[in-house]
């Protein structure tokens, strides 16, 4: 007899718990520093493209990895990829704390990468397994996208925080122990999916040239905010990753295994999430850089009072991740998440009020719209991509959709950083905004065609 698990019950929700517990650490760690830059650069005597490389390169090693551990985890079991991720994620955080130069944290942040690529594929993998039926699996999505909008948007929140408080090194440290107890949780209670055994070998030649596309075009987003787009390392990156693109794709055609089986991408409802993935975090991510230099330099908050005022964003997760799941249990998933980017896009075009003179009030409705609509459309776009990829695949589609979003992530801070340095903190939030909007609007298009198709 097959037991069901439900995340309504005690022992559904253990489960759930452990796997949220570890990408809970993950999300945050993408932009719980940004309020603490400031004072690692005092204290370690770090120059801008130092400070830069501690946020960055976070995202870069996550990014470039995520389709290679998306696989790995297909081959090799869900489950023990995810404990061996969360098991480097956690050293790494210790090795982040406990950096007594730049180069050192800059290094660790690096380390920190690999442990949540591996682990975020196979997150998802894991809940799919643990919750087979539709419904269950749609609320624990729910919970799951709950937990990544929130993480993402209280990183600020608790970075200025703990800054405050105890400081900077608090920030990474504070991952060991949960790290440990996420690791206890998911041995004990975490149902172990069998890995596909017609799917032998790791494809070596497609993963490298898959991460080299992807850390290519990554790096010189990072740079170019400082460097320019003219600059050799900039171009270098942009060229790396043009001419990785066809060999990754080329040598997947001919694999007998491949990583990143390509069919996938002739569903339509499975393009269609993966492009709302990177329009999601392009403007959500964008907006998360440049919302504590606003209010840092131009309303002259300190950077507890800036995590307090990003609270409203923070919140709405909580609320609309939840939800979504609900509503995507009852209806197709690509509804909520149209609705939802309609929302958050309508949030971020709020932002165009920002300015010098603002008063806090006129803030609060565009980040509540933004951190609803962005939270009611994740658990909707994962459940999308996840019911449009066979079960066998759910590691390399849940590798597609985070990698889709993290090098979302990478576009919109390059822009915003890019923007900031030209237009200054003002000026480049109002063009970000608008961008980030249209995008959200644009995706949000696309996922009623998706609806139709």
């Amino acid at each position: 007899m097959t037991v069901t698990l439900s995340p309504s019950t005690r022992a559904g929700r253990l489960p759930l718990a452990a796997i949220c517990l570890g990408y809970f650490l993950v999300i945050l760690d993408v932009t719980v520093v940004t309020v603490a830059i400031p004072v690692i650069g005092t204290e370690l005597r770090a120059g801008m493209t130092a400070l830069q490389w501690v946020v960055d390169g976070y995202t870069l090693a996550f990014a470039g990895l995520l389709l290679f551990c998306g696989g790995l985890g297909d081959r090799l079991g869900g489950k023990r990829v995810f404990l061996a991720g969360l098991a480097v994620f956690t050293l790494a955080s210790a090795g982040c704390g406990l950096a007594p130069a730049a180069g050192a944290l800059i290094g660790a942040r690096l380390v920190q990468g690999v442990g949540a690529a591996l682990m975020v594929p196979a997150s998802l993998a894991l809940l799919r397994n643990a919750y087979p039926d539709r419904e269950s699996r749609a609320h624990a999505f729910g919970v799951w996208g709950m937990v990544a909008g929130f993480a993402a948007a209280a990183g600020p929140v608790l970075g200025g925080v703990l800054v405050s408080a105890v400081g900077w090194r608090s920030v990474f440290f504070v991952n060991v122990p949960f790290g440990l107890l996420g690791l206890l949780l998911t041995a004990r209670y975490v149902p172990a999916p069998s890995p596909a055994r017609d799917r032998s070998g790791l494809d070596i030649p497609a993963q490298v040239a898959g991460a080299l596309c992807l850390g290519g075009l990554t790096s010189a987003l990072i740079e170019a905010g400082t460097r320019g787009w003219g600059s050799p390392v900039v171009l270098g990156g942009l060229a790396l990753s043009v001419l990785a693109l066809p060999a990754f794709l080329l040598l997947e055609r001919r694999a007998r295994a491949p990583m990143l089986p390509l069919g996938l991408f002739g569903d339509r409802r499975f393009s269609a999430s993966a492009v709302v993935g990177v329009l999601l975090n392009f403007g959500f991510y964008g907006l998360l850089f440049v919302v504590p230099l606003y209010f840092q330099r131009v309303q002259h908050l300190s950077a507890l009072m800036t995590g307090l005022a990003m609270l409203p964003m923070a919140m709405m997760p909580m609320i609309s991740s939840p939800l979504s799941g609900r509503v995507a249990a009852r209806t197709r998933p690509y509804l909520p998440m149209a609705w939802g980017l309609v929302i958050g896009g309508a949030g971020l075009l709020g932002w165009l009020v920002a300015g010098p003179g603002t008063g806090y009030r006129a803030l609060v409705v565009p980040m509540v719209l933004t951190g609803f609509g962005t939270g009611f459309t994740m658990p909707a776009a994962t459940a999308a991509i996840m019911e449009a990829a066979p079960a066998e695949l759910g590691g390399a589609a849940s590798a597609v959709l985070n990698a889709a979003r993290q090098t979302g992530s990478a576009l919109g801070v390059a822009m915003v950083g890019t923007l900031v340095a030209g237009a200054g903190v003002v000026g480049g939030l109002h063009v970000a905004v608008i961008v980030g909007g249209l995008g959200f609007l644009a995706a949000a298009a696309l996922s009623v065609t998706a609806v139709r198709s």
